[in-house]
């Protein structure tokens, strides 16, 4: 990750702490951008914060959605990439998340086949 990469993921990580379970935090520029909490899979939880974050920047007038450049933080592990695949779709170019699923090299050949950054931290948020 580039060095603003890492600055907003670490911000992204310490927002992330404080969400609802399976939840996904957007940031960009060390602004949170989009968060999706509270459903029943990862992939769900990225796809509703990428919506929330293109309905306040067309709202806004922005010419394209807020998580176009952004990263990710994720309060658990990716169990399969398609949760990290929706982040890729909204435009996120790095991932901060624990690791520690057994599919973990799967979600890792896919952020390399993407060419998104991802960082994994060892300590999970996720409040179950």
């Amino acid at each position: 990750p580039s060095e603003a990469e890492w600055r907003d993921m670490l911000f992204a990580w310490s927002v992330v702490k404080h969400v609802k379970s399976n939840a996904i935090v957007y940031v960009r520029e060390k602004m949170t951008v989009g968060i999706g909490a509270g459903q029943m899979n990862r992939r769900d939880s990225a796809r509703i914060a990428a919506i929330r974050a293109r309905e306040a920047a067309e709202a806004a007038g922005e010419r394209e959605p807020l998580t176009t450049g952004s990263v990710v933080a994720s309060d658990a592990f990716f169990p399969f990439a398609d949760g990290l695949m929706e982040a890729v779709a909204a435009g996120a170019t790095a991932v901060i998340q624990p690791g520690g699923s057994i599919r973990d090299e799967e979600v890792i050949a896919a952020a390399d086949e993407a060419g998104i950054a991802m960082v994994f931290t060892g300590i999970r948020h996720f409040r179950h």
